[in-house]
């Protein structure tokens, strides 16, 4: 019984060392991701939001232009009042908008990924069709027309 005793503990010690190794390997894993990401981020810069961010960025780069805005064709005495109408349809846009970000944010992502995925279903499409034009050899159908050719002679 002896024997067997020495053996379980070599075993567990084993599994100890087993244990040991994949957490070191899983910290130094980590650690690299991290410093590639920290080299990623001064290399190239943050990396862009979700698209629920984006959008709340657009809106509030929209807003400053807008209200950045001068109005020379209402005149001096009209610029002030034009001003201000446009400050506050802006601030009701922006009270509009947030609401429907905050709640939906993953629908933005939805719509950003569907909007890629007709973007390039559109260009496949226009590829496809330059190919065609360009490469000198009619489409089927191109030279007869829908009828069918009938031998005269």
């Amino acid at each position: 019984m002896s024997e067997e005793r020495p053996a379980a503990d070599a075993s567990e010690a084993a599994d100890e060392v087993r244990a040991t190794d994949d957490d070191a390997w899983a910290t130094a894993c980590a650690e690299d991701l991290e410093a590639e990401k920290a080299r990623r981020r001064t290399q190239y810069g943050p990396p862009p939001g979700s698209a629920a961010e984006e959008l709340r960025r657009l809106v509030d780069a929209v807003a400053d232009k807008l209200s950045g805005i001068q109005t020379p064709l209402l005149g001096a005495v009209a610029g002030p009042a034009a001003q201000q109408v446009v400050r506050q349809v802006v601030q009701q846009a922006k009270n509009a908008v947030e609401p429907v970000i905050e709640r939906n944010p993953d629908v933005f992502d939805h719509l950003a990924a569907a909007g890629s995925e007709l973007l390039a279903a559109y260009r496949s499409a226009v590829q496809t069709q330059e190919t065609r034009w360009t490469s000198g050899r009619p489409d089927k159908g191109d030279d007869e027309g829908p009828g069918e050719r009938i031998d005269l002679d």
